[in-house]
């Protein structure tokens, strides 16, 4: 008898313990449940916003961009064309040098030193009664004094500063002191200035063949 009371009391325990596991577990899924779906939802709602950060960054950045290559503009030169008008023989306008590259050549040589040479300059004076002679610039404050073959031509007595392209000879000369005066006097200069003159002067001188004047 005691034994089946023993066995029946073991059973109701048995029972009771199956119960209690049950309702642990219903309990457990019901738990879980709304926990895992809140969580996934909020992955996805900070993912969402990153990627939307993300897109928005770049879309500034290629706007930046775009601005930048307005801004940057390319302007293409055009060549300027200068017209000449010519006096004497007939020459052409390349391959002159320039009038650093001229003092240079007139500084190597000495007097008696001739060389057949074509260089290109502004014209710093002229002859103001026949346009028989005239200044071209050189470098460093020097001047060519230019001088026209056998007196065969001359240029217009309104020359002055004009561009000018000379092709002839060049020469290291000496000029006396009257030669000088007289071409003070040619140039317009005072009698004051002119009486100043008291020494002959080694000059660059140039016997031009044929000349371009800037129009």
């Amino acid at each position: 008898m005691k034994t089946i009371f023993v066995l029946a009391c073991s059973l109701a325990v048995f029972a009771s313990c199956a119960d209690k596991s049950k309702e642990v577990k219903v309990d457990e899924t019901t738990i879980e449940t709304p926990a895992d779906t809140a969580s996934v939802t909020k992955d996805t709602v900070v993912s969402t916003e990153q990627d939307a950060t993300e897109v928005t960054d770049v879309a500034v950045t290629k706007d930046e961009v775009k601005e930048d290559k307005k801004v940057i503009e390319v302007v293409p030169t055009k060549e300027v064309k200068v017209e000449y008008a010519s006096f004497g023989d007939k020459i052409l306008a390349d391959k002159a040098l320039t009038k650093d590259q001229m003092l240079a050549k007139y500084k190597t040589m000495k007097k008696g030193d001739t060389l057949a040479v074509k260089f290109k300059s502004k014209i710093n004076s002229v002859c103001k009664k026949k346009g028989c002679w005239m200044k071209m610039d050189l470098a460093n404050n020097s001047e060519s004094f230019v001088r026209f073959k056998d007196y065969g031509f001359f240029v217009p007595l309104n020359a002055d500063n004009s561009e000018a392209i000379v092709s002839g000879r060049a020469f290291v000369d000496e000029i006396s002191v009257a030669e000088l005066q007289h071409y003070a006097k040619d140039g317009g200069k005072s009698q004051a200035e002119i009486d100043k003159i008291t020494q002959p002067k080694i000059t660059y001188a140039f016997q031009a063949d044929g000349v371009l004047i800037s129009k």
